[in-house]
């Protein structure tokens, strides 16, 4: 095991870090406040960004080079540094044309998809001229067990017809959202895991009734966006099914294997960038005639959260590197660890930033907030802390057991 990242990564991380010290960071405050007075539109500076970072070979850095040649040729373990580079400003991985949940829809159009289906549909989003969303949660069933899903897909001569109501359909509200992945059920009498399947819906389809948005404690995440979704008799063709009848969930524990290596180091860049924020801050307050970074407090919440970063990351990259070496199978237990261990290392540190900082902390002024409710939101999405402590405490028990 060696996390000792290879020349071109080196160089892109170099030239990410530069892209984002001249062209994102100085944006952030423009941004925050678009979004927040215009929902559910693009931020007009987008497609600049987009453009200049397509220039600078800073473009979707995330497929894996086992994707032949839809991948740019980064292993999980080189792209893992970019993506913590990205997570310090939440909305800049579109810039990239690297964010969820377009890449993990890519990786699967890519992997599973038909090459019809790849023309139409993973071109346009690897182009980034359009964005997608995943269909997966359901309000009426615990979704976290995904044999659950009531959706129906049913066959009815040379379609489909669709029939169910999704939520957390995460970018469902962007502007640009021109393609669903949805999962549902074709056969609700076969064996528990092939009962489901993955299939490919136009959002402009006929019968698509976008209900409502969400919100995350308050915050509507514009313009991406998490909608509750009503689909009534939506026809789709047959081909636009992704691999044969049953194939979903085997498609989804595919999908959710590097999206999860994306997310951690994503939250990891949120914390690191908080640590930061946080030294900075207690060198410029004082109170009752006292320097707060001269606080033994102070100093054991950033040597703690310090340390605890250091930890996810390693971890982090350790799974990162296991998926590359071993595949995904071998590494899932690796991924349920970071998928328990990061999300709440990153609302621990950023809320230790957050006391730092008082009220300003609180407030649209920094980021803190907005990495707070990202942390916490990936406790629950893609599989609550429960679902991964169960099947990982599982595992272990059968790897010691006499």
């Amino acid at each position: 095991m060696s996390f000792q990242f290879s020349a071109r990564s080196i160089e892109l991380q170099k030239k990410l870090s530069q892209f984002m010290d001249k062209n994102i960071y100085p944006l952030e405050a423009q941004y925050a406040s678009y979004v927040q007075d215009y929902k559910w539109q693009a931020f007009p500076e987008l497609n600049k960004l987009k453009n200049s970072a397509r220039e600078a070979g800073l473009w979707n850095l995330f497929l894996p080079k086992d994707y032949g040649h839809w991948s740019p040729g980064l292993t999980n373990l080189e792209y893992a540094p970019l993506a913590e580079l990205m997570g310090r400003v939440l909305w800049s991985s579109e810039v990239f044309n690297c964010s969820a949940p377009d890449t993990g829809n890519m990786e699967v159009l890519a992997r599973y998809g038909s090459p019809a289906q790849q023309e139409q549909w993973l071109k346009p989003l690897l182009e980034g001229k359009i964005r997608s969303s995943f269909l997966m949660t359901e309000p009426q069933v615990a979704s976290s067990d995904a044999t659950n899903i009531e959706c129906s897909i049913v066959k009815d001569g040379d379609h489909y017809i669709v029939n169910g109501t999704k939520w957390w359909s995460s970018g469902a509200m962007h502007p640009h959202t021109a393609i669903y992945i949805l999962m549902g059920k074709t056969d609700p009498d076969a064996t528990r895991h092939v009962q489901q399947s993955m299939i490919l819906i136009p959002a402009d389809a006929e019968g698509i009734n976008i209900k409502r948005p969400l919100s995350v404690f308050g915050n509507y995440d514009s313009p991406e966006g998490h909608a509750e979704i009503k689909l009534k008799d939506v026809r789709v063709p047959l081909t636009n099914l992704i691999q044969a009848e049953g194939d979903g969930f085997r498609i989804a524990q595919g999908r959710l294997g590097p999206g999860r290596i994306h997310h951690c180091m994503r939250l990891i860049g949120a914390a690191q960038r908080a640590l930061e924020m946080m030294c900075q801050r207690v060198t410029e307050r004082s109170t009752f005639g006292k320097g707060l970074s001269s606080y033994s407090s102070i100093r054991q919440d950033i040597a703690l959260s310090r340390c605890e970063i250091e930890q996810a990351r390693l971890l982090t990259l350790s799974a990162a590197d296991k998926i590359d070496k071993e595949g995904i199978k071998e590494a899932k237990d690796l991924i349920a660890m970071i998928k328990i261990v990061v999300p709440s290392m990153t609302c621990k540190v950023v809320d230790r930033a957050i006391q730092a900082f008082g009220g300003m902390g609180f407030c649209q002024d920094t980021p803190l907030a907005g990495f707070w409710m990202y942390g916490r939101f990936l406790r629950m999405a893609d599989g609550p802390d429960e679902v991964h402590m169960y099947q990982l405490g599982k595992n272990t028990i059968k790897a010691y057991k006499k």
